[in-house]
């Protein structure tokens, strides 16, 4: 019997802006990968640490992305 909790992978990834109006990045080489989580929990913990760090940074901003979701469509979870 599998005892380990499901992995509902999250990606947390950030950067600056080009406009505050979209999400395109001004420059892709500079794109922070936070990393990948195992579930929302750690993600959203990683993504307001990030977030607060650059909250004098109007144009960056970042983003958490449900993984499990591209990877099976078929999962309903967060």
């Amino acid at each position: 019997m599998d005892t380990e909790p499901k992995q509902l992978l999250h990606l947390v990834f950030g950067g600056e802006l080009s406009s505050l109006d979209g999400v395109t990045f001004k420059d892709l080489s500079k794109v922070d990968i936070v990393g990948v989580f195992p579930n929302y929990a750690s993600a959203h913990t990683a993504w307001k640490a990030k977030a607060q760090a650059t909250v004098d940074q109007a144009q960056t901003r970042y983003f958490i992305v449900h993984l499990h979701r591209l990877l099976d469509p078929e999962t309903s979870q967060a």
